[in-house]
């Protein structure tokens, strides 16, 4: 099974090498490990090796293993979330990375208790097998949730279609920024949005390049 510290060493190392080729030596590269598909002794391994922030996308596997580790994690919600199961995980997590419709909005603002630090999903690329709000949706959306106080827009996620043209990557990611930029010049006190949600295992470098601030590491990770 794959060493996690070595692997993270690899990991961080070239972290560093898109920073640089970035200049984006001084900024703060946050890796999200997702631990969806592993055990709660293979995350427990993920904590040791020193990242705290764990991404999962099951309300029954982010539950088991919140329960096992306890308070040690930031908690992220990476996948679909559906309505119905809003009040099982929002109190749970820390941040979502999926939030595309009113619907999931006003569940959120019904059963959270504190403001939850949301990434609206983009769907930047346009493929139907995607889940997100279209690039012209974004903004109209995200000024739609101003009455909502249990939302704070920290940031926009997408996810780049599975290509080895990393050009088709590389518009995507960049897209996303080039949106980024604009809900920021809105200044929503509800919406920051300063942070990007982008890159994966096969393409955090490219993302990194392209502005993303969170990266979601599961298989270069933990195999």
């Amino acid at each position: 099974m794959a060493n996690i510290r070595e692997n993270l060493e690899i990991i961080q190392q070239r972290i560093e090498g898109a920073k640089n080729r970035a200049g984006r030596q001084h900024d703060h590269i946050q890796i999200i490990a997702v631990t969806k598909q592993v055990s709660v002794e293979r995350t427990k391994e993920v904590l040791n090796a020193g990242l705290i922030h764990l991404g999962e996308n099951r309300p029954e596997g982010l539950l088991a293993k919140k329960e096992s580790i306890q308070d040690q994690a930031a908690w992220h919600y990476i996948g679909t979330l559906q309505s119905k199961k809003v009040k099982k995980v929002i109190n749970e997590i820390d941040y979502l990375h999926s939030l595309d419709r009113m619907s999931l909005a006003e569940e959120i603002e019904k059963r959270a208790i504190k403001p939850v630090k949301c990434f609206v999903q983009a769907n930047v690329s346009g493929e139907e097998s995607k889940h997100g709000l279209s690039k012209e949706e974004v903004i109209p959306f995200i000024q739609s949730l101003e009455k909502f106080s249990k939302i704070q827009v920290v940031g926009l996620m997408t996810m780049a279609p599975n290509t080895e043209n990393e050009e088709i990557i590389r518009k995507v990611f960049r897209d996303l920024k080039e949106l980024q930029q604009e809900v920021m010049k809105l200044n929503l006190p509800y919406a920051p949005c300063q942070e990007l949600s982008m890159g994966m295992s096969n393409d955090y470098e490219i993302a990194i390049e392209e502005g993303a601030t969170f990266i979601r590491i599961g298989t270069a990770l933990v195999g």
